[in-house]
């Protein structure tokens, strides 16, 4: 059986160590990115340089938009929640003079809108779910043409209650990632 994944030539970006311990996948180049977009956008950059991988995935938690939703889940529709250029004439959420808005991945997946902030309430932009991270790694990696999978863990509703649910929740899907990631190599 061919290997879907090899461990040595795959990059994992992971906002925080606590959402995924390097313990659990020590055989993996795992990167800790720091949270929001722009942290997310200079460590694809510095780890993409380091480890120069074949294929990039990125874990985390998220917030949930869509009640049908919970545990770990496939994202493959990326796009900024928080941009907001409304008054020069632009839509919400779209980066002025920029081609690259919405991101599209070639598999099943759910739509991800990412900000820099922690969201506690009904978003402008709709998606299923919402993070920090995410947008700027699939924006890399498709300006780059480098193979690009994202999973994330949800651990509130986006919501009032996101904060406490978030702090509970943090450290549930790193054993599920794990065991997913397992069975593709």
């Amino acid at each position: 059986m061919t290997k879907l994944l090899d461990p040595k030539h795959t990059l994992l970006l992971v906002a925080l160590e606590k959402e995924l311990p390097k313990k659990l996948l020590p055989t993996w180049n795992i990167y800790y990115t720091g949270v929001g977009k722009v942290n997310a956008a200079l460590s694809v950059v510095a780890a993409f340089n380091l480890y120069k991988p074949n294929v990039i995935i990125n874990y985390g938690t998220v917030g949930s938009l869509n009640p049908k939703l919970s545990g770990l889940i496939k994202v493959n529709k990326f796009f900024q929640r928080d941009m907001d250029v409304r008054p020069l004439g632009f839509v919400y959420g779209e980066t002025p003079f920029d081609k690259v808005n919405t991101i599209s991945l070639d598999y099943e997946g759910f739509s991800c809108g990412t900000g820099d902030n922690f969201a506690v309430e009904k978003q402008i932009i709709q998606s299923d779910v919402v993070d920090m991270e995410s947008y700027s790694i699939a924006k890399f990696c498709y300006i780059n043409k480098i193979k690009f999978i994202c999973y994330k863990y949800i651990t509130d509703n986006a919501d009032e209650n996101s904060p406490e649910n978030w702090n509970l929740n943090i450290e549930k899907g790193a054993e599920l990632f794990t065991k997913t990631l397992n069975d593709l190599i």
